[in-house]
């Protein structure tokens, strides 16, 4: 059955997390038989009038939601900034008042979002800017913040936790989306895991790679999958309206991928996987949705390899959704990722998925049943793949199907949003609240 609610690591052992260091004697545990199991609350009896009276911070929620700040370094499109927004926008206003900082820039994504909520930005100018310090000890006072998420490592993740410790707020938390870089976990960062009330993690794999490669106590990491809008990204029953705009034929192979343009990212790789399958499918196109700062070399090493007329990119992208519905196959070719959101949306569309075999991506990719996991690095096998599924378009169809009914199943945006909500709120009621009063307000 699948929770709603974050879950722990799966081990032998029954988890406790957060440590009594900070009073919360949260119990958690993972079975391995099951998709996982939500935070037990320990049982606690209704206040009547001669117990004690209501703490002073108790907050009535229908009155005073949760104030959450959500930290980034700028919301650009990716992955992970995506996931934030859509956390950012789901989060029920009845029970929580979320708000949004940058420390650089907002980026196309906060920008929208600085119409809907709360932003601030521009609070780091450069990597060694001290004066973040006491910028974001006054935000942080003056907005009366709860609980701050920092999301991914770096600098967010350090200045975020410092200043929420120093001014007070009740919860801090870090969100971890990757299994290496731009989410490598560096010394200063560790030093600061005693602050941490929780890292989560996108996937049971992801929070194991937390706790042995990174540092993490186990007993601090929560596992909240990554979520995808399953009504925005729906299978389109006509597809020939985007194929035309983007200048395919309705019987061309498409393949994409949708990933910025980082190194990480490994689209060298795309490139060279699309040279072989061009080699034998010359109808083939190849769509690259997405920008950074590999760009110029990429279309470079494009026209290096003769794809010129095979291979379109088309830069950042409002109509992701679309997009995914022109493609046929859709790739990830990453060195490392974590649980990608790029895979899930695919998916939701009805697409047939091949991707590099890191991090958690087989916890999304069913071998041989969604699409097919290839070795890191390994070209041959990933173009003779593509090949293949090119080749069987009703095998792409069943196998993007299949990939449809599993993220409706376990990955929408909804059952994201209830773990960050279940998450929060328990940690604030065990940190503020009298041991008898933590019941009430955790039914």
């Amino acid at each position: 059955m699948q929770s709603n609610n974050p879950t722990s690591l799966s081990g032998e052992m029954p988890i406790a997390w957060p440590t009594a260091e900070f009073g919360l004697g949260i119990a958690n545990t993972w079975d391995g038989n099951a998709e996982g199991v939500g935070l037990a609350t320990p049982a606690a009896e209704p206040p009547t009038s001669s117990t004690i009276g209501a703490p002073r911070n108790l907050r009535l929620r229908a009155a005073e939601p949760l104030r959450v700040m959500f930290m980034q370094t700028d919301m650009r499109v990716g992955g992970a900034e995506t996931v934030t927004a859509n956390i950012l926008r789901g989060l029920d206003r009845s029970r929580f008042s979320p708000e949004l900082c940058c420390l650089k820039e907002l980026g196309e994504l906060g920008e929208t979002l600085a119409a809907e909520l709360p932003v601030h930005s521009n609070l780091l100018s450069q990597k060694y800017d001290l004066r973040v310090w006491p910028r974001l000890k006054r935000l942080l006072r003056e907005r009366g913040i709860d609980a701050v998420v920092t999301v991914g490592a770096g600098d967010k993740m350090f200045w975020g936790r410092l200043a929420a410790r120093r001014v007070g707020v009740p919860v801090i938390v870090s969100a971890i989306h990757s299994t290496g870089w731009p989410d490598g976990i560096g010394r200063l960062n560790r030093m600061l895991t005693p602050l941490t009330d929780a890292f989560i993690a996108v996937a049971p794999s992801h929070g194991k790679f937390l706790a042995e490669h990174l540092g993490v106590p186990r007993e601090r990491v929560a596992v909240i999958p990554n979520g995808v809008d399953t009504r925005r990204f729906a299978p389109l029953p006509d597809v020939a309206s985007i194929r035309r705009e983007l200048g395919l034929g309705l019987t061309d192979p498409v393949v994409g991928i949708v990933a910025a343009l980082r190194p990480e990212k490994n689209h060298e790789m795309f490139l060279r996987v699309a040279a072989q399958v061009v080699r034998e499918l010359p109808s083939a196109r190849f769509l690259v949705v997405g920008d950074g700062p590999c760009r110029a070399a990429l279309e470079q090493q494009s026209q290096d390899l003769g794809l010129s007329s095979n291979v379109q990119f088309l830069g950042t992208r409002t109509d992701v959704p679309r997009v995914l519905a022109a493609m046929d196959v859709f790739t990830l070719t990453s060195h490392n990722e974590a649980n990608p959101v790029s895979i899930l949306e695919a998916m939701s569309v009805g697409r047939s998925v091949i991707a590099t075999n890191v991090g958690s991506i087989h916890e999304a990719v069913t071998n041989a049943e969604t699409g097919y996991l290839v070795p890191p690095g390994d070209e041959n096998q990933f173009a003779a793949r593509l090949l293949e599924l090119l080749n069987a378009p009703l095998q792409c169809h069943f196998m993007g199907a299949a990939g449809r009914e599993k993220v409706v199943r376990k990955w929408s945006v909804e059952v994201m949003i209830s773990g960050y909500e279940r998450l929060l709120e328990t940690i604030y009621a065990r940190k503020t609240m009298p041991e008898n009063w933590r019941g009430v307000v955790s039914r």
